[in-house]
């Protein structure tokens, strides 16, 4: 008997042993079987027929994304040589010294900003610095990609890097390689100290927060910042979520619990998950609130827009900019057996306390969040809206890096304009009484305000 009819047998006999000793699953078993029949057998036609030798591996995971391509976009398979990159990206953090890199046209490798608090920042790296070495590797004429990973390496371990400062200055900087985690909370500007400025507005006290998504430490990141938005006597706040792709729901669920003490803050369900309603907790929620605006767009998703719904269907702040993107479902990670990888699999979706669902299904007339005051922008604008957002986030040095945007052309964010406006009007007029209005009809700014660089 062939090494093939051994293997079908054995298989066969498995599936029975398994059926016998699980009462009801005979024919869930037999579906299972039916199944995996077709792929065994077209499996089986290519590696004795197909033309050209055949990479196992890759023919595998193509059955499997082929799969997955069938279900939504966001249900996909992670192999496991990709699971730790993957977890990175979902907690917003990874290993390294904290800087972020571009390529200039003439090919050197330039320092965008180093991340708060890393162990670039303290080593004496600033924002426009190109890099000349690292650990003593010239990486002229290298791939970024490749000067990456020349700086990565063990968590405790040194790296030494040389750098030319935007004044000329050349230095050799050694920094020790740690867990880096980004920021997602961000303010209005840099200061002098390169210390956030939340006022957007002196006169009356406007703040404004932006947060970039939603990982682990978003929610005590938000809280550290309200605190001292709070202590400093800010009369309003706006709260920035466009181009915000979502992230963790938990920490979407606490960042509403933060201004909303009672009430509905979202509830998830699925054909095979039981409904779950997440309500607000009083102790939770800041003990002095404040007036508030949340700013969305169609790039504002996910756990983006639990935030902003969830706010505006509680009557907590009113809603301003254009239509959110609707990615309204729930993801899971299931891993599988053998540290094969990971699935993630969508089992739910997120429904407003109004009962409206975030997503967008096909065909589908109603989805996101609509905000009360509608604000577009074209495609150019928000592109120079989102480059001068991260300039704004840049730590600079003695010597800055000059603007992509010229002078001459100050970028003009109509929908915080807007946000300003409203909130400014409210102020005057009611104090600091909450802002939830029913409709407003779409308006443009009637003040043009610079994007923060």
């Amino acid at each position: 008997m062939n090494r093939e009819k051994i293997a079908w047998l054995l298989s066969i006999i498995l599936i029975a042993m398994l059926a016998f000793q699980l009462p009801g699953t005979l024919a869930k078993r037999d579906d299972d079987y039916a199944f995996v029949k077709t792929l065994i057998d077209i499996h089986r036609q290519v590696e004795s027929n197909y033309v050209d030798p055949i990479d196992q591996d890759k023919l595998k995971l193509g059955s499997i994304n082929g799969m997955m391509a069938e279900l939504d976009p966001y249900s996909i398979f992670i192999p496991a040589a990709r699971e730790e990159e993957f977890d990175n990206m979902l907690e917003g953090s990874f290993k390294g010294v904290g800087i972020e890199l571009s390529v200039l046209e003439n090919g050197d490798i330039q320092v965008v900003s180093p991340i708060p608090n890393s162990p670039a920042l303290k080593a004496g790296v600033m924002a426009g610095d190109i890099i000349l070495s690292v650990n003593g590797t010239d990486i002229k004429g290298k791939k970024i990609a490749d000067v990456q990973k020349l700086i990565k390496g063990p968590l405790g371990s040194e790296v030494k890097l040389k750098v030319r400062h935007m004044d000329g200055r050349e230095a050799e900087l050694t920094m020790t390689r740690q867990e880096i985690v980004l920021p997602t909370v961000m303010g209005y500007k840099r200061d002098a100290n390169n210390n956030w400025d939340y006022l957007v507005s002196h006169d009356p006290k406007i703040a404004y927060l932006r947060i970039t998504q939603f990982t682990g430490d978003t929610y005590k990141e938000l809280k550290a910042s309200l605190d001292q938005i709070l202590a400093d006597g800010a009369q309003g706040l706006i709260l920035d979520v466009r181009f915000n792709p979502g992230g963790r729901l938990d920490q979407a669920k606490q960042v509403v619990n933060l201004f909303v003490d009672h009430g509905v803050i979202v509830v998830t369900k699925g054909l095979h998950r039981a409904e779950e309603i997440a309500r607000a907790n009083a102790q939770e929620a800041l003990p002095k609130q404040m007036p508030m605006i949340v700013l969305v767009n169609e790039h504002s998703a996910s756990a983006a827009e639990i935030v902003s719904g969830s706010l505006k269907d509680n009557h907590r702040a009113t809603i301003i900019g254009t239509r959110t993107y609707g990615k309204g479902s729930v993801q899971e990670l299931m891993p599988l057996d053998e540290d094969e990888g990971e699935l993630k699999l969508t089992v739910a979706y997120y429904y407003l306390p109004s009962g409206r669902l975030v997503h967008r299904k096909k065909g589908a007339t109603d989805w996101g969040v609509d905000p009360q005051v509608v604000v577009p922008m074209d495609e150019k604008t928000e592109a120079q809206v989102l480059q001068a957002q991260a300039e704004a986030e840049l730590f600079h040095g003695a010597a800055t890096r000059p603007s992509t945007v010229p002078a001459s052309q100050p970028v003009v964010d109509k929908q915080l304009d807007a946000a300003v406006s409203v909130m400014t009007g409210s102020l005057h007029e009611h104090g600091e009484s909450l802002l939830a209005p029913t409709t407003q009809p779409e308006q443009e700014a009637p003040t043009t305000r610079t994007a923060a660089k």
